[in-house]
């Protein structure tokens, strides 16, 4: 039996569909993408340069983990949302025994290989030192809790698939509510040891939300229960099939955000990674509430897309592309005319700040059409084209971005670098369009 949220999920006006799922989610992304903020502000204020520089250094690799909980959370939410709009009690009833599988599974692997190989890993990145042996020292604890962040995120998003994006976001604001609270007392409280006290903050706030969620699927859910723990063949094979694209997204962030700051480095010396670290951090607050907006549209995507409602897929898909653009012009417009006080803001100044102006303003230039491109790739994974999507992901991290990382500086110099993101979206943004209009044709 389906319960009110995903009836409506199938007969709310796409307008009012929005606004209920989208604004909690975008409410609640926001104070997820602040709380990293606030740790590195912690540890620099508490503890120093030097531990604020190792959870820096560290956090790429809490990746790892994001990567495996987005595979196995959106290809869930995939298959729950079209389960639902099918009304498939059988497949609905499966989805939370194989997502606890591989909760498990890929959390074990990443501990125990996070646990041995950590200073291996940190050593890659130029960590030395001090700097090592801090950085060493937050992120096992931090892979030690793997198992927590990894199924509240999964489980998170498969609540979200429910349509109960409220209680989805309350849940992960909670968190990390609990981990802005806990940062500063613990890393004075502990002394010497206030690097673990950052990382057992984070975690403390990772096992409440892990408990909740588990609560919640196996008490509180009308629609969804955890059922044991088994791998269901089936489903495994549609959510590595949906999931590996939001994966690769996450993952694949990694590599480009690498090569972006050493041809900045290259070719703008220290000005100029200094105004890609601002830029990359602007555009990287920008675009949670973007995403936020786009958890939103999967579940209303893959619902009415399992129960064949074609004609209102398109209705609000298109209210949520519009959306997208007044959300992300927000942010893109103030961005655009007061480009020297948002840099200033993060203390970049003289002939930096000069030279920083108009290439923050290229950089950012085309990030008002990137919700196009999240709704798009959104929509790809809501009914369950992973193909499509995963292209799309490869394309705009890979494909197209890597030649001409490399390309255009050697034939505009630094302002090569600048033009890169903004081509690569507007490339991705004209191929998503042509994607989804193809598709949306097909659906008859």
């Amino acid at each position: 039996m389906m319960n009110k949220n995903s009836e409506e999920l199938l007969s709310m006006r796409p307008i009012d569909i929005m606004i209920k799922l989208s604004v909690p989610a975008i409410l609640g992304m926001i104070v997820i993408g602040l709380y990293p903020l606030m740790d590195g502000i912690f540890a620099g204020q508490i503890l120093g340069q030097e531990e604020m520089t190792a959870i820096g250094i560290a956090m790429p690799f809490t990746f790892f983990n994001t990567g495996v909980s987005t595979l196995i959370g959106v290809g869930s939410a995939s298959v729950l949302s079209r389960a639902l709009g099918k009304r498939d009690r059988e497949t609905i009833d499966k989805i939370m025994a194989n997502l606890s599988f591989w909760v498990i599974l890929f959390s074990l692997i990443i501990t125990v290989i996070g646990l041995v190989f950590c200073e291996k890993m940190l050593a890659l990145v130029g960590a030395s030192g001090d700097i090592l042996n801090y950085a060493s020292r937050y992120l096992k604890i931090i892979f030690v809790g793997s198992i927590f962040v990894n199924f509240t995120q999964a489980a998170n998003m498969v609540m979200r698939g429910e349509g109960l994006m409220k209680k989805a976001m309350l849940i992960m604001g909670t968190g990390a509510l609990i981990n802005i609270i806990l940062d500063p007392i613990l890393m004075v409280s502990m002394g010497d040891y206030g690097i673990e006290g950052a990382a057992i903050a984070t975690i403390t706030a990772q096992i409440i939300q892990a408990l909740v969620t588990l609560y919640y699927f196996k008490v509180k859910s009308q629609t969804v229960r955890i059922k044991g723990i088994r791998n269901e063949q089936a489903i495994s094979k549609e959510v590595f099939g949906v999931g590996v694209s939001a994966m690769m997204m996450q993952v694949l962030t990694i590599i480009q955000q690498s090569l972006l700051y050493s041809q900045a480095f290259k070719y703008g010396g220290d000005q100029a990674a200094a105004v890609m670290a601002v830029g990359l951090r602007i555009m990287a607050f920008s675009f949670i509430p973007i995403w936020g907006m786009s958890q939103g549209l999967q579940p209303a995507i893959g619902a009415n897309y399992g129960a064949e409602n074609y004609e209102r897929v398109r209705s609000i898909f298109k209210v949520f592309v519009v959306g997208s653009l007044v959300l992300a012009g927000v942010f893109w417009i103030p961005s655009e005319i007061f480009a020297k006080d948002m840099l200033m803001l993060f203390g970049i100044k003289g002939m930096t700040l000069t030279m920083g102006i108009p290439a923050f303003r290229i950089f950012y230039s085309i990030f008002i059409l990137y919700g196009i491109l999240i709704m798009v790739l959104t929509f790809f994974q809501s009914i369950g084209d992973g193909k499509t999507a995963g292209l799309l992901v490869m394309l705009k991290q890979i494909i197209l971005f890597v030649p001409l990382i490399f390309i255009l500086p050697m034939v505009l110099g630094l302002n090569g670098i600048w033009l890169t993101i903004p081509l690569v979206d507007l490339l991705l943004v004209i191929i998503s369009i042509v994607k989804y209009r193809k598709k949306s044709i097909s659906m008859v």
